[in-house]
C-alpha cells in the first residue's frame, strides 16, 4: 500500500494505532476565561444572549420560519439591524471589504487570525441551470482569496467545491455522465484550478471543506487532483477529514501515503464532523449502514488516533505535512499542545495550527493566541440576506456544540458580574 519510501508512514502510522496514552504535562494552557477580559462589555452580553437563544433546539430548528415571519413583521432595515446586532454580528465578520478588514485587524490585535469563507454552497437538488450562477460564484471566490491575501502571516481561507460544481455532479462522482455534463464538469474543473492558482499567488492556502458523505468522495478526488498540480513544494491545497466517520483513519493514512508517493505535500484540516443527525437520517431512509461512530466517545477516540498520526508525520517533515486542528474540545487542543512540545513542532512555525468558529470558543482561541499559537477563526463575511441561510444551516448542523457552550456561557457571565461589581 506504502509503495517505495513509504516506512516513515508505516512507523508514524504505527505509532498511533493504539489506544490513546495520555501525554505527560509539558506546555500547560489555562481556558478559565481569564482572557474575557479582553473583550468589550457588549461582546459579552451578546455572547450570553446569543449562546442562550442558539442552546433551544425548537428555536433553531424553526429558525428559517422565524426569521422570514419577522422580516415580513419588522421590515428589511430594522430586521437587519437586529440581526447585526445579534447573530450576524456575533457569527459574521461583516458585508463589505472594509468591515471585514476591521474584523481582521481586531482578531489580529488580539493574537487571532482570519479564515475567511464565501457562504456560498449548493446540496443535491439545488442544482442551477447553466454555468452562470457558478461563473458568479467563481468572482466571489477570488474576492475572497484577495481578502485573506491581506490577512497576515500564512493567510487561509476556506472553499466549497459546491459553489463552483454542481452537488448532484458529485453525487454521480463523475461516472457515466452525458456530454452537457461532461462540459460542466470540465467548466468546473477549470474554475477550481483557476482559484487555486490566485490563491498560490497571493500566498493563500485554500482550505477545501468536507461535505454530506454522498458527496465527499468526489470533493477528495477534486482535493487530490488539485493537491497533485499544487502541492509540489508546500500544501498550497488542504484537504477536510471528518472523524465521526467509521473510515476516516484509514482514507487519512491512504491519501497521506498517495502523497508520499507521489511526492506532493499533504495539508489537513482535522474535524470531527457536523452532519451527524442528517448523516444518520440519510442511512436509514436509503437503507445503508450508518457510516458514522457509534458514539461521541468513539469519535473522540477516532479523532485522537487521527491526529497522533498527523502530529508524528508533522513532526517528520513540517514542509510536506501540515494540520489545522480544527476542534473546540478542550481535551484535543491540550492533547496537540503537549504533543507539540513533546515532538519539537514549532508553535508559530505554521505545521500545525488551530482553528475555531468566529464568535465561538473564544475563551480556547485567546489562549492559544495569547500563548503564541497560530489560531485561525473561521469568518463567514456577506450581506445579511445571503449568509443567514448559511448560518441556519451551519446552527442546524452544529446543535450539539451550541448546546454544548454551557462553559462558554458561564465563563462570559462571571467576567460580566466581575466589572459590574467593580463599578463605583
Amino acid at each position: 500500500m506504502l509503495g517505495r519510501g513509504g516506512r516513515w508512514l508505516q512507523r508514524a502510522w504505527g505509532a498511533a494505532s493504539g489506544p490513546p496514552q495520555p501525554a505527560p504535562h509539558g506546555a500547560q494552557l489555562s481556558f478559565d476565561g481569564a482572557v474575557f477580559r479582553l473583550k468589550s462589555g457588549w461582546e459579552l452580553v451578546r455572547g450570553l444572549l446569543v449562546f442562550r437563544l442558539c442552546a433551544l433546539p425548537g428555536l433553531v430548528r424553526r429558525a428559517p420560519t422565524l426569521l422570514s415571519v419577522s422580516r415580513r413583521l419588522l421590515g428589511r432595515r430594522l430586521w437587519g439591524s437586529l440581526l447585526r446586532a445579534s447573530f450576524y454580528g456575533q457569527f459574521v465578520a461583516g458585508q463589505t471589504p472594509p468591515e471585514v478588514r476591521v474584523t481582521v485587524q481586531r482578531l489580529r490585535a488580539l493574537g487571532l487570525r482570519p479564515l475567511l469563507a464565501v457562504p456560498i454552497e449548493e446540496d443535491v437538488g439545488q442544482d442551477k441551470e447553466g454555468e452562470g450562477w457558478y461563473e458568479g460564484n467563481r468572482g466571489a471566490v477570488l474576492g475572497c482569496v484577495g481578502l485573506s491575501a491581506q490577512g497576515g502571516p500564512q493567510p487561509m481561507m476556506q472553499l466549497k467545491v459546491t459553489a463552483l460544481m454542481s452537488a448532484w455532479l458529485c453525487e454521480a462522482n463523475f461516472s457515466g455522465l452525458s456530454p452537457a455534463e461532461n462540459r460542466h464538469l470540465q467548466a468546473s474543473l477549470l474554475r477550481l484550478d483557476g482559484v487555486t492558482q490566485r490563491a498560490v499567488e497571493a500566498g493563500v492556502r485554500v482550505l477545501v471543506d468536507a461535505e454530506y458523505t454522498y458527496v465527499n468522495p468526489a470533493l477528495t478526488l477534486v482535493t487530490l487532483a488539485l493537491m497533485g498540480r499544487w502541492n509540489r513544494t508546500q500544501p498550497w491545497v488542504w484537504n477536510t477529514y471528518q472523524c465521526y466517520l467509521q473510515d476516516c483513519l484509514a482514507r487519512l493514512g491512504a491519501d497521506a501515503a498517495l502523497a508520499e508517493r507521489q511526492g506532493f505535500c499533504f495539508g489537513v484540516k482535522l474535524v470531527r464532523g457536523a452532519y451527524l443527525e442528517q448523516e444518520r437520517r440519510l442511512a436509514r431512509e436509503r437503507g445503508y449502514p450508518d457510516p458514522l461512530h457509534p458514539t461521541w466517545e468513539a469519535t473522540n477516540h477516532s479523532y485522537q488516533r487521527c491526529l497522533d498520526l498527523l502530529l508524528e508525520l508533522v513532526a517528520r517533515d513540517g514542509q510536506r505535512c501540515q494540520l489545522i486542528v480544527a476542534s473546540h474540545n478542550e481535551a484535543s487542543v491540550s492533547h496537540t499542545v503537549r504533543r507539540m512540545e513533546e515532538l519539537g513542532i514549532a508553535k508559530d512555525g505554521g505545521a500545525v495550527c488551530f482553528g475555531q468558529l468566529l464568535g465561538m470558543c473564544d475563551h480556547v482561541s485567546l489562549a492559544l493566541g495569547q500563548a503564541g499559537y497560530a489560531i485561525y477563526k473561521s469568518i463567514p463575511y456577506g450581506a445579511v440576506e445571503d449568509v443567514l441561510p448559511y448560518l441556519v444551516r451551519r446552527a442546524q448542523e452544529n446543535q450539539s456544540v451550541l448546546q454544548g457552550t454551557r462553559k462558554e456561557r458561564d465563563l462570559l457571565r462571571q467576567e460580566l458580574w466581575r466589572r459590574l461589581q467593580r463599578r463605583p
